[in-house]
């Protein structure tokens, strides 16, 4: 191994074992100097121990370019722009030592290979020791360099990917970005798609000052047990409330507009002024609920899937079922006074001992409805079918 020091070379002998850092460390210790790069006796730059050969000539550096000791001192051919292969490139302060045809053959069309296809085709500029002159990141062009030596993507620890994509994208090495995008994808963690537990939306409703509007839109409920909890005007729209315990919970002017809400229980929950426009609750019950908002706000159900729900003794008076589908659904002893159910299909529905005084059923379907002792008798003029 040898070093240049002023006018003369400083040789060594070491053994090769380890990683290339280690290499580099035993030099530094022996030659008194901070060893950066190690080269081959024809310039090129070693980038991996296991390159160098028995009885190999080795040549280290401080970060300066390779000196070949059979010019006298002269810088090699390659570092002056020359016609031979090899070329030093000074990449933002770094100095990385390749050859011509590894910059061009790769990726013909890269910016890198119009740049050094042909000797100052683009008038590239050089440094003072003959490196030619690149204004970009040193650590996201390493990789990119290995990846035309040997068509591999090996990125270190540490390293961005985003910033070695920008790089290959500004130097149009169209392979490697493909593998990029795949790598950062492959790297971003798996998204949480599991269920937010009572305990974890309990210390986030805490968290949050009571004048704050609170929106879980789209989020997992699924399951979860938010029985009792204060859930005035929290925005749930589109949220998964599917099998979730919310009885005796106060869900006050809650937007739960196409919010999943199948199979939850809501027995006795406060729902005045609610909004479930389009929301599913099929198969959930809600035994017991009030709908009704004595300042007069009425609870909006419009469009809404309640088949199958269990609605019994729910106070529902003017509220706007237009359009739902109640069909097999259980409404005994409901109040309907006022309700809108113009559209409503009704089919198979238990009605016995509802008050449906004022109710607009214009266009629902009520075959197959039960009846049965009604507080208020159905007149024809409702128009039902």
């Amino acid at each position: 191994m040898s070093y240049l020091s002023g006018r003369f070379y400083v040789h060594l002998v070491v053994a090769v074992y380890g990683t290339l850092s280690d290499l580099l460390s035993v030099a530094s210790n022996k030659l008194g100097i901070k060893a950066t790069s190690v080269y081959n006796g024809k310039g090129g730059l070693i980038d991996d121990i296991a390159l160098i050969r028995d009885d190999d000539v080795l040549f280290v550096c401080e970060g300066e370019p390779f000196i070949d000791p059979q010019t006298d001192g002269r810088p090699h051919e390659g570092l002056t722009g020359s016609h031979t292969d090899w070329l030093t490139l000074n990449v933002g302060g770094r100095y990385f030592t390749t050859t011509r045809s590894t910059l061009v053959n790769k990726e013909p069309d890269s910016m890198l290979a119009h740049m050094f296809k042909d000797k100052d085709a683009w008038g590239n500029k050089q440094d003072h020791r003959g490196a030619f002159l690149i204004d970009r990141s040193p650590e996201y062009f390493e990789p990119i360099l290995n990846y035309l030596r040997h068509g591999q993507l090996i990125v270190n620890d540490g390293i961005n990917l985003l910033g070695v994509l920008e790089e290959a994208r500004f130097f149009g090495i169209d392979s490697l970005i493909e593998h990029l995008e795949i790598a950062i994808k492959n790297s971003q963690p798996a998204e949480d798609h599991s269920p937010i537990s009572r305990k974890e939306f309990v210390r986030f409703l805490l968290a949050t000052p009571t004048k704050s509007e609170l929106r879980c839109q789209g989020l997992n409920f699924s399951g979860a047990d938010l029985s009792r909890l204060d859930l005035r005007y929290i925005n749930f729209k589109m949220a998964n409330l599917s099998r979730c315990n919310l009885a005796h919970a106060n869900l006050c002017c809650a937007n739960l507009e196409r919010a999943d809400l199948s199979g939850s229980v809501l027995d006795c929950a406060n729902l005045q002024g609610v909004k479930m426009l389009c929301s599913n609750a099929e198969g959930a019950s809600l035994k017991g609920c009030n709908f009704e908002d004595p300042s007069g706000l009425k609870a909006n159900l419009e469009g809404a899937n309640l088949k199958g729900v269990d609605m019994e003794g729910s106070q529902m008076t003017g509220i706007n079922l237009r359009v739902a589908t109640l069909k097999n659904a259980k409404l005994k002893n409901c109040n309907l006074r006022g309700a809108t159910l113009a559209g409503t299909d009704l089919e198979n529905c238990d009605l016995s001992g509802c008050d449906l005084q004022e109710a607009n059923l214009r266009g629902s379907n009520v075959k197959g409805a039960i009846f049965e002792e009604m507080l208020t008798p159905l007149h024809m003029s409702q128009s039902v079918r």
